[in-house]
């Protein structure tokens, strides 16, 4: 049985979810402000109590701001002594470096995460990554955005994939600074592919895999280094120096190292249980040599890539120089 509060419990219920995180006494207004969750707009307050318990609802356009962060929504519902604020309809968290978006989530006010479920999409703002998933989660005190549940992205020209894909942002030093990433991991089935982009045609495709990939990545968003191990395993296309095809190269073992520099592969080793083989450059394009579970799926972007000329373009993990 649901029963409504009155306006004036309305009114108080709205105060309450203001307030709810705000330090007693408010000594440090910085750690205060950036503490409390702001109900910035709904279209309509409700009060009352289900059989879960005391509940308060903000309902319509739903606008809260937390800190750097703001968050909207259809609905929320809050239950006395929870500490969680459940979302419901068009969720979206976002700040001025990244946005993220979901069906449905619950944001956990003590400890800073927010939980997505639904056709959940993330990206950051100057467009040097995209990822979409069924389940999210944010976390704010760990500066972690996780993606699981058939989990892919873009950054720029290559695509990664994985039944999870966590991102770690760098700390920030300054109040509102942007995020940037400095690592990604992806785990379980994991899968990093770029189209080699120094021949057009027939398309081919460098790739790697592996149980967990670990790329570090540099204030600029490019690849610094990458670490593939389980069951490693590696194809790309070879060239001599005046950029003829030479064949193409697959490499397997425990570990897989690479290093880039200025954007570009610079060394790679492969350690443990170490194998190989080198196709001959005719086989360019041919599915038979494509490493397992390899799928192109471009279509599923989200975002498609910016028409604006000015907009930012992220090249190719294995880029070459032509």
């Amino acid at each position: 049985m649901k029963r409504l509060f009155s306006p004036i419990l309305l009114a108080a219920g709205l105060t309450l979810l203001q307030l709810a995180l705000t330090p007693p006494g408010g000594q440090n207004t910085l750690h205060a402000e950036n503490s409390k969750i702001i109900l910035r707009h709904a279209d309509m307050i409700e009060g009352g109590e289900d059989a879960v318990g005391p509940y308060r609802a903000a309902i319509g356009n739903v606008e809260m701001l937390k800190g750097e962060l703001t968050m909207t929504c259809r609905r929320t519902t809050d239950y006395d002594g929870q500490n969680r604020i459940i979302m419901n309809g068009d969720v979206s968290i976002s700040d001025g470096s990244m946005e993220v978006f979901g069906d449905d989530g619950v944001f956990y006010t003590d400890r800073e995460v927010l939980e997505l479920s639904g056709n959940v999409r993330g990206r950051m703002k100057d467009n040097s990554l995209a990822v979409r998933s069924k389940k999210g989660m944010f976390n704010n005190d760990e500066s972690q955005l996780w993606f699981y549940d058939d989990a892919v992205g873009w950054k720029g020209k290559d695509q990664v994939s994985g039944e999870i894909i966590l991102l770690h942002f760098r700390k920030s030093e300054k109040k509102g600074e942007k995020r940037t990433i400095d690592e990604m991991q992806l785990h379980g089935n994991a899968f990093y592919t770029s189209p080699d982009t120094l021949i057009q045609s027939p398309v081919g495709y460098d790739q790697m895999s592996g149980k967990k990939i670990v790329a570090l990545i540099g204030e600029n968003s490019r690849i610094e280094g990458l670490t593939v191990t389980g069951q490693a395993e590696s194809l790309f296309h070879l060239y001599d120096e005046n950029s003829k095809p030479t064949g193409i190269n697959y490499s397997s073992g425990d570990r897989i190292r690479m290093i880039f520099r200025e954007g570009r592969m610079h060394t790679m080793k492969v350690t443990g249980n170490a194998e190989g083989t080198e196709y001959p450059a005719s086989f360019r394009g041919e599915e038979s040599i494509n490493l397992p579970k390899f799928a192109w799926r471009a279509a599923e972007n989200p975002w498609a890539p910016p028409e604006k000329k000015d907009a930012p373009v992220f090249e190719g993990l294995f880029d070459r120089d032509k």
